[in-house]
């Protein structure tokens, strides 16, 4: 009787071991990261269907280093907070990390810069404001629910007189071209890749006042993401700077 109770236990123990490493196994293999980003080339926007970019591109480098399947989606950004908001293993990006954010995330970064300008058409020569005080009786083009956008009514601009809101960049852009409004706010490098992408030379836009230049983009993850996995993708993000592989993948997109 003691040697089949001896057995008994042993069984049990077996069972709760192999129970154990079943679930961690499951665990391990329905651990998948869901990227949410809007169209912001070149760092993410949407190539013939997929994702694309430098953003995701070191994204997919980062999931490949932790060995982590990733699905990326790109869509409006109200659409693209909300998504990752609702999913626990989600990455939201390109995402300006400012006071105001820094509770709602776990970061991972920084992506790179972050230089936002205020232009005007270079053949608008009338229009030369040196402030934001200057700006009464302009409209500046800007993404809605952006930080900037944000920015632009702290400092005191009225939506209703000041803001001509549009869903991506290349909006805003079409807006200025066709005379809708007189200004535009916009990073440096994105007005470089649409007014190439439109064939249009690069002095076509010309920077009036520098706005936001001291900032830098990163990956956000929710509050109450497994810390562990976000350790794991930084850690993954500094090996790629320190190996090379961040250098030339910059020099693709920004040489």
């Amino acid at each position: 009787m003691q040697k089949k109770q001896g057995a008994t236990r042993l069984d049990r123990r077996a069972f709760t071991a192999l129970a154990l490493m079943g679930l961690g196994g499951a665990r391990a293999a329905d651990t998948r990261l869901r990227g949410f980003t809007e169209n912001l080339p070149p760092l993410n926007h949407e190539i013939e269907g997929r994702a694309g970019g430098f953003s995701v591109e070191l994204l997919r480098l980062i999931a490949t280093e932790v060995e982590l399947p990733i699905n990326i989606e790109v869509m409006p950004w109200p659409r693209a907070q909300q998504g990752a908001a609702q999913t626990r293993a989600s990455l939201l990006f390109s995402l300006t990390r400012t006071p105001e954010r820094e509770a709602q995330f776990q970061w991972v970064g920084p992506i790179g810069p972050r230089r936002i300008m205020i232009y005007r058409l270079d053949s608008r020569a009338d229009i030369r404001p040196s402030s934001l005080q200057q700006l009464q009786g302009q409209r500046i083009g800007v993404v809605r629910d952006s930080a900037a956008a944000r920015q632009l009514l702290a400092d005191g601009l009225r939506p209703e007189e000041h803001l001509e809101w549009a869903l991506d960049d290349e909006s805003n852009l079409r807006k200025l071209l066709a005379g809708r409004m007189s200004l535009l706010l916009m990073l440096d490098w994105a007005a470089a890749w649409h007014l190439r992408r439109l064939q249009l030379p690069l002095d076509t836009l010309s920077a009036v006042l520098p706005y936001d230049t001291d900032k830098s983009y990163w990956y956000g993850l929710p509050p109450d993401a497994d810390p562990a996995l976000v350790k794991r993708l930084q850690t993954a993000l500094d090996r790629i700077k320190r190996d090379g592989r961040y250098a030339q993948l910059r020099q693709r997109y920004f040489a």
